[in-house]
Formats: structure tokens, sequence, C-alpha cells
């Protein structure tokens, strides 16, 4: 006998509902106040062990106060610099001494040995932030006031700048962008109005609750955030949690055909693809926190601040998504009501004959994908991952870069950026003969107490004493890294001195070096957790293998194609250093997913039709809303692209390329062609193992109905 009221099944959709619409309102701001906490101070970045790290360290108790230098450059197009200017650039700079955000008195206006240029180095507070572009504007306001002359402001305090304006705005526009693009899909693919913006709407709630957590620990120290994480995040978390929603919801419509009743379809949907959404939740974010056995603070501050996008955007979808399944029904996905015969996804029939074709050829298809596939694999040691160069940095002109141009045609090009030696004060003449004779080195001087190298005696402090070495090449270039190679062979074989190199292209270095290093160890890390949830998933071996080798051949095919589109067609002469391994998290983990959406889904309908029609089925049935999930991600990460920075630039497209990859090539014809071709022994040791092989004549595109 029912004891429970009709109306009291209603009551968790609509308790649900409210308590995600509450969270919406007031945590949904928090998505417009991340860069409060964030910090694009790239020094504070650095590899935690590294050489360049200790000398950040060091050289703090050599400088009256932490600065960050602003280099003005004069040119005159070609005209020889006249005393008069040279004097008129001084003063104008000295003006500046005393003005809020400069730090002590700038330097005076030294003239390029071609007489055509004069540079100073104006030092400000390093932690101006949003007033930095206005401390940076006095700057050049004054530099103006020379006549005959055309100032530019370069160096480090100029490239900081351009690098917050790049991220200004990040917010508004990307997640404009990404929402955007996502919803237009939707709309197009599922023919419905209101399924997509309740969809939209998840995966907002989710943003705005996984930004709120990471803006409370942010606040407290306990996570870091600079533009590129809080770009990822907000990409990420629209990404997820529109895929997740994706499956759940065409299981809902298969379920809701079947039973007929809203609740119990939203209920039943959410039991039966909550074990795929989860152990595809689980590789991302597993995958993500692997990043914190890497010695760079950035990857490690986007691993946590990813795993709490990802939980946050699985939670959206089991909560919130039912609810508002449970209480629409079938106006969810008006005007295209699915009837009770629709037991399948949007896209089937297409997908029907997607199966025919490799349940006639299987391995002609899967060694055709195979082979093309590694072809571009092959080219993929040839990806550089040595840096962005300082004129690639930002896709479009920044004054940073061109000013940095300028300097560098009449002064040596680490002008302004010194490598900086710290040594031992007894060994200080020797070490800095030693500098003197790498090849690239440009001049070497001792700071002295009043701040300058090479202005009288060495400031001495605990019996260290600092060394300025300028090289000959940019500061941001590979000759300049070379450089700091050499310089540190030379000044470490000095017996005694205990000297360290760093300086800003030392810092690129050891951070490019780290980078290779984090490779190295994070990606077998990655792969062992996936190789681990897909194998307690689908209780079988051979399976997650295939599975992993599929997706890491999918990336290396990824990273061929990129080799050629950034260099031939979008002129990149190298990738950040990061890019590789981020791209391995993202495109391995997320590529991972369509599998464990497909595979799960196989072995539900092996269970039932045995493995070579639960293959056959499960591409029919999943087909569909699978490749608009992928669709979907690859549109929200190419949303990244209005972001004017090489990087994120980047990982855009490896991302976007090799989701689509993924999914129309490696999860629809690679894996079930593989799965077939193998047969029941792919289970092992399950016991779809051990099942006997279909007939070949059996009916494998006949409409699969779901399991109920």
């Amino acid at each position: 006998m029912r004891t429970t009221p009709r109306g009291a099944r209603w009551l968790v959709p609509l308790v649900l509902l409210f308590v995600w619409l509450g969270i919406g309102g007031a945590l949904g701001p928090f998505a417009g106040k991340l860069g409060d906490v964030a910090t694009n101070d790239q020094a504070a970045f650095l590899p935690q062990s590294a050489e360049s790290t200790k000398v950040l360290k060091a050289r703090k108790a050599f400088d009256q106060s932490e600065t960050l230098p602003a280099i003005v450059v004069w040119t005159t197009d070609g005209q020889r610099i006249t005393e008069a200017q040279q004097k008129a650039a001084t003063r104008a700079v000295a003006g500046l001494a005393g003005n809020a955000g400069v730090v002590g008195s700038p330097s005076p206006a030294l003239i390029s040995g071609d007489a055509e240029a004069m540079q100073a180095v104006v030092q400000l507070k390093p932690d101006l932030g949003d007033d930095l572009s206005t401390v940076l504007d006095q700057v050049a306001h004054a530099a103006k006031r020379v006549p005959g002359a055309t100032a530019q402001i370069a160096g480090p305090a100029a490239s900081q700048a351009d690098l917050s304006h790049a991220f200004s705005g990040i917010d508004g526009l990307l997640l404009g962008v990404a929402l955007g693009a996502v919803l237009l899909i939707l709309l197009l693919v599922y023919r419905s109005v209101l399924l997509p913006f309740m969809i939209i709407l998840g995966a907002v709630f989710a943003l705005g609750l996984a930004c709120a957590i990471v803006y409370a620990l942010a606040a407290r120290d306990v996570v870091r955030v600079d533009g590129q994480v809080q770009g990822i995040l907000s990409i990420l978390v629209i990404g997820a949690a529109t895929d997740y929603a994706l499956l759940l919801a065409a299981r809902f419509r298969e379920e809701l055909a079947v039973h007929g009743d809203r609740a119990a379809a939203a209920a039943e949907a959410v039991r039966r693809s909550f074990g795929a959404i989860t152990a595809s939740a689980g590789t991302v974010a597993l995958g993500l926190l692997a990043l914190l056995a890497s010695d760079l603070t950035n990857n490690r501050a986007l691993g946590p601040v990813g795993a709490i996008g990802i939980v946050c955007a699985v939670l959206s979808t089991v909560t919130f998504l039912p609810a508002v399944l449970a209480l629409l029904g079938r106006a969810a996905y008006w005007p295209s009501l699915p009837k009770a015969a629709d037991a399948t996804v949007e896209g089937h029939s297409v997908w029907r004959r997607v199966a025919a074709t490799v349940n006639r050829r299987p391995r002609r298809v899967w060694l055709l994908t195979a082979l093309v596939l590694a072809v571009f694999a092959a080219l993929s040691p040839s990806l550089s991952a040595r840096g962005v160069p300082l004129d690639e940095i930002f896709v479009h002109d920044a004054p940073s870069v061109s000013a940095q141009e300028s300097l560098g045609k009449h002064f040596a090009g680490g002008s302004g950026n010194p490598a900086v030696i710290i040594t031992d004060a007894d060994r200080a003449g020797q070490v800095a003969a030693a500098a003197r004779s790498a090849e690239g080195v440009a001049s070497v001087g001792a700071v002295s107490a009043s701040g300058r190298p090479g202005a009288g005696e060495p400031l001495v402090v605990d019996g260290r004493v600092r060394i300025d070495v300028t090289l000959n090449a940019a500061a941001d270039s590979d000759a300049a890294k070379k450089t700091v190679e050499r310089l540190r062979g030379n000044v470490h074989a000095v017996p005694g001195a205990d000297a360290l190199v760093g300086g800003y292209t030392a810092q690129q270095y050891d951070a490019q070096q780290t980078a290779a290093e984090d490779r190295i160890l994070i990606i077998p890390i990655v792969l062992g957790i996936i190789l681990l949830i897909l194998v307690l998933l689908l209780r079988s071996v051979l399976v997650p293998v295939l599975l992993v080798a599929t997706v890491a051949l999918n990336f290396l095919a990824t990273l061929g194609v990129s080799t050629l589109v950034f260099e031939h067609l979008l002129g990149f002469s190298g990738t950040d250093a990061s890019v590789p391994l981020y791209g391995f998290v993202f495109l391995v983990a997320l590529g991972v997913d369509y599998n464990i959406f497909l595979m799960s889904r196989v072995r539900e309908e092996a269970l039932v039709h045995g493995p070579r029609q639960g293959v056959l089925r499960g591409l029919t049935t999943t087909g569909g809303v699978i490749t608009s999930a992928g669709v979907v991600l690859a549109a929200t990460f190419a949303a990244l692209m209005v972001i004017p920075l090489a990087f994120l630039v980047q990982i855009a497209f490896i991302v976007a390329f090799g989701v689509l990859l993924d999914t129309l090539v490696v999860r629809s014809l690679l894996v079930p062609a593989l799965m077939i071709d193998i047969g029941p022994r792919a289970w092992w040791p399950s016991s779809l193992s051990r099942t006997k092989a279909e007939a070949s004549g059996l009916d494998a595109t006949a409409t699969p109905r779901p399991v109920a």
C-alpha cells in the first residue's frame, strides 16, 4: 500500500532546482571576480628548485627594494642623438623620482654605440597590479618631452602590462564566446529550445560554484590563479558540464520512451549514466591532479583548480539537470518531442551505416585509420617546445614587443635585463673573468652600493656579491639561453666561488628544462591513472590497454598536425614549454571520456547481445550524442583563441583538433574495428571473453533498443 503522497515524488527535484537557483544567484558573480585574486607576475611561477629561483631569493639582499624595471628607449629615425636630447631625456626621467610607483632615481639616459638611440631604466614597484598601466603612462608621458625622438617602453614592466591587457575582460569575453558557441551547436543539433538553455544554465551554475570555491581558496593562498588558469577553468567547466549533460539527456530520452514516467526516467537515466560520467570525470580530475608532481608553480596551480571545476561540473550534471528533466519531461525537447518508439539518439541512420562499414571489414578499417594516425604521429618529434620568443608571445602587435625590437637594434640584446650572478666576494674577480670569457657576453659589472653595476666598489652582503652580465642576444631568445648555459659552465668551474646564475633568461631556460622533466614524470602517471580507472570500470585488462594506446596515438598525431599548422599557417617558431604537457593532460583525459561513454555502453549491450553486437549497438546508440559532445568541447576550447596569447592559441588548437580527431576517427572507426577484429578475447578476464562469437550473418545494423 502506498504510504507516500504522490506529490512527494516531485519534492526532491523541486528542492534540487531551488538549491541550484540559490547557488547561481549567490555564487554566479564569482565567475567575474577571479581576476581580483589572480596574479600575472610570471616570477611567481618559477621552478622551486631551479638555480634561477635561488638567485631570485638571494638577490633580494642586494636590492634596497624589489623592483620591476621599465626600459625607456628613444630613437631618431637614423639621426644622431644630440647632447641636448640626451640632457632632455635624463631630465625627463629624473623628474619621475618620487612619483607613486617609481622606486629610487631613474638611471641617466645612455647613448647607443651608433648614436641613433638612447635608453634609461626606471625601476617600478613590483606589486602595482592594475595601477601598472597608469604608472607606465606617466613614464611614457615624461619620455615624450624629448624633442626629435620617439619614445617607447620595453622591459619586464612593459611586458607584464601587455600581458595584463591581454587578459583584461577575460571573464566576459571568453565566457560569452564559449557559451554562444555551445548554445548555437546545441540548437542546431537537437532542434530544441528548452534543452540547450537548461544545459547551458547547468554549466553556468557549475562554473559559478567552482569559481566561488577557487576564489575562497586563492584569497587564503591555498591555490594560486593567473590569467591562463582562470581562462582554462572557464572553458574546462563549460565543456565538461555540457558533455556530461548531453550524455545524461540522451539517456533520459531513451528511458522516457521506455518508461513514459518522467520522474522514473530521470532516476533511471542517472543510474545508468552515473558510472560513465563519474569515471570520465575521474580521469580528467585525477589527470589534472597529477600536475601537482610538477616543479612549475603554474602547473601545480592548474591541477587542483581544474579538478575543482570538474567536480562541480559532475555535481551539476547529476543533480540540477535530472531535476529539470523530471519536472519538464517531454517538454524539455520541444518542439522535437520524443515519441514512445524513439529510443535512440539523433543521427541514428548515419551511425547504422558507420557500424555496417566497420562490421564488414574491421581489420581493413583499423589498419587504415591506424596507419594515417601513425603518419601524422611521426611528425610529432619535430614540434619545438623551447619556448615562445617575446615577439611571438602576443598574437597581435604589442607595444612592449616593438619597443624591445627598437632596443635590440641599437643596444646589446640583453640591455636592461641582465643575467645575474651571485657569488662569494673573495672569488668575485675570478667569476667576473670567467663570465667575460663566455661567448655571447657583452659586458660584466659587479653591483655597487648605488645599485648600478661597475659604478664603484662592489656591494658585499653576507660575504656575497652580485654581478650583472649583459648578453649580446635578446633576453628571451634561444641564443641568450645558450649563453646562459655557457655562462653557468664557466662560473661553476671557479673553485670555492659557489656561483649561481639567474635573471630573466635563466628563468626561461630553467622553466623550459623543468617542463621537459615534468613531461617525463607526469605523462606515465596520467596514463597509469587512466588505465586503472578503465580496468575498474570495464572489468577487463586488454580493452583498457587498447583504449589508452589509441588515445595516446591520437595525441601524437595531433602534435604532428599541430607542427605543420603552427609553423606554416600560424607562423609560430615554437611552442611554450608547457604546451605539450597541457595538451597531453587535456587531450588524453578528455579523449578517454568518449571511449568511456562508448565502451561502457558497449559492455552493457554485450551482456545482453554478445560482444560483437554489443560493439555495433553501442556505436549506433552513442554515435550521435558523443559526436555532438565532441563538437561542443572542440568549440568550447577553440574559444580560448579570443585571448591574443600564443600559449592559449596553441592549447586551443591542440585540444580542439585532437578532440575532433578522437571523436570522428578513433572512437568511431579505430576502437570499434579493433574490438570486432579481436573478438571476445578483448574482454579478458571478464566473462564476456568466454562468450562465443556471433555469426557474421547477424543483422549488425539493426536498430538497438535500450536495455531495461
